[in-house]
């Protein structure tokens, strides 16, 4: 780019980056938030284009999965073509889903439309990711930014309920998908004035082959344990699954061979990066599995309205953002590994106090307090994985490292809540009927199950996230051509290496 449009006024502003970094937070809020914010609208949507139970997760299940598969090309795309300009073209794609999926006839129109969402959403989110990680490459000033992120992408699930409840109870299902327009508007606006482009050098050619594979792999792998709600032991269960399996060994076998791969195995093989991915695919399995089926309890059992069930939410996000400001404080003086294994313990004691909720029960006692406390414990799990999870990762690889830890959440998510679901259908199979006692006793048991994940949230944060705190948040800027403050694979030491 030339200089005079690095120059830019609003660009070479003093606060410039601080108002690109509300546009990507807000960009970061959008694609969170529309993973849940159908989900208070499914019951409206099901019935005004008479859709069954089992499409009916595809709802919530397309946009994830579209959005997780592509993730790792999307992070590339940002990379070599540019990642402001992925930015916007992102931006433009995303609205024009939404507007699609809004004015849906029917259902197949709207779980196309989400898809749609997903795919764009995967070109958005990474190169978003990017320009944060070159705008703020370290120090305190990053620590803030990425508290700010992280606190977006913790409470962005809730959020989307509540005003997912808002719009139905108040306009109708559709605005939950036409709103978008509003956050793409901003974005576009927002990004033109103070976004400033950059790509990675060097070899910019696409591994084709691999995109192709892991695309396959995750999709065959989710779509397995979505038909996991009919049995664990069907033919087609297991062989999706299996063939998801085989799919992705593929690609890393693949990823080995190419000279310019799509993701790049330094990326994910390092163990305490590794332990990061993981502990972001558990949170977002409770984080959009687990919420939906909060939500049901509020609605189907409580008899909650929309609105209602959206306000009823609120504790969550409230948590998160109430401790906020003391997790980043913690970040900087203690480091990341106490809060990562900390965090997910009180989330897991939230989700366990949860589960003995009743057909009957008082919101103010067995619901609200839980949400509270899980959200207080999701503020000491997303703020400092964003720094871990793209500690020591070189500006070439800074889109798909960008990537993979969106894709993390969006997969982990997609297979939560497929997990959950024949979770649940397993708690009320063999019942005669299924009325309030029934369905909380199967909501129940999702809480259970993600708070054992939860549990082993920790472990992997105790096992794997290892290493002074020094080594585990970033020390200085990163260049292409400098030598590079790395986590090296085999100590907990910083290595530098060119």
């Amino acid at each position: 780019m030339s200089s005079s449009l690095r120059s830019h006024p609003l660009r070479s502003h003093p606060k410039a980056k601080w108002w690109a970094l509300f546009v990507i937070s807000l960009t970061q809020l959008v694609v969170v938030l529309d993973g849940t914010i159908v989900n208070i609208a499914l019951p409206q949507a099901q019935i005004a284009l008479n859709m069954d139970d089992h499409l009916r997760q595809w709802v919530v299940t397309a946009y994830a999965l579209a959005f997780g598969a592509l993730l790792l090309l999307g992070g590339r795309i940002a990379d070599f073509w540019g990642r402001k300009r992925t930015f916007m073209v992102g931006m433009i794609g995303f609205g024009l889903a939404s507007l699609y999926a809004g004015m849906a006839a029917a259902g197949w129109e709207l779980i196309l439309g989400r898809a749609l969402q997903g795919v764009f959403a995967a070109m958005l989110a990474p190169a978003a990711l990017a320009l944060l990680t070159t705008l703020f490459p370290s120090g305190k000033e990053r620590n803030v930014a990425f508290a700010v992120f992280g606190t977006v992408a913790g409470a962005g699930a809730a959020v989307g309920m509540v005003l997912g409840g808002l719009l139905t109870e108040f306009f109708d299902w559709r605005w939950c998908l036409l709103v978008n327009l509003f956050f793409v508007v901003v974005g576009l606006i927002g990004g033109g004035l103070f976004l400033t482009e950059s790509r990675a050098g060097g070899d910019n050619r696409y591994d084709l082959w691999g995109a192709l594979f892991v695309t396959a792999g995750l999709g065959s792998l989710v779509y397995g344990f979505s038909l996991a709600e009919t049995g664990w032991t069907s033919p087609l269960t297991i062989t999706f699954i299996v063939l998801g399996v085989v799919l992705l060994a593929v690609f890393v076998w693949v990823e080995t061979r190419v000279s310019n791969p799509l993701l790049p195995l330094r990326v994910v093989t390092h163990r305490v990066r590794g332990g990061a991915f993981l502990i972001q695919a558990v949170a977002g399995s409770v984080m959009i599995g687990a919420t939906l089926y909060l939500t049901f309890y509020l609605q189907i059992v409580l008899g909650m309205g929309a609105l209602e069930a959206g306000v009823a939410s609120l504790p969550l996000p409230l948590g998160t953002m109430v401790l906020a400001g003391l997790a980043t404080k913690i970040l900087g003086r203690m480091g990341p590994r106490p809060m990562l294994i900390g965090g997910p313990l009180v989330v897991a004691a939230a989700l366990l106090y949860l589960s003995f909720i009743t057909p009957d029960g008082n919101y103010l006692v067995q619901v609200a307090p839980a949400l509270l406390v899980m959200g207080m414990g999701m503020a000491f799990v997303f703020i400092p994985l964003q720094n871990v999870a793209l500690t020591g990762v070189a500006p070439h690889d800074a889109g798909v490292a960008s990537a993979v830890t969106n894709s993390a959440m969006q997969i982990g998510g997609s297979i939560g809540l497929s997990v959950f679901t024949a979770v649940y259908a397993a708690v009320v199979a063999g019942q005669a009927q299924v009325g309030p006692s029934e369905l909380t006793a199967g909501y129940g048991g999702v809480f259970v199950a993600a708070a054992i994940g939860m549990l082993a949230a920790s472990a992997i944060a105790i096992t794997m996230v290892r290493g002074r705190k020094e080594d585990l948040l970033p020390l200085g800027p990163i260049s292409d051509d400098a030598p590079v403050a790395r986590l090296s694979d085999d100590t907990d030491t910083l290595s530098t290496v060119r």
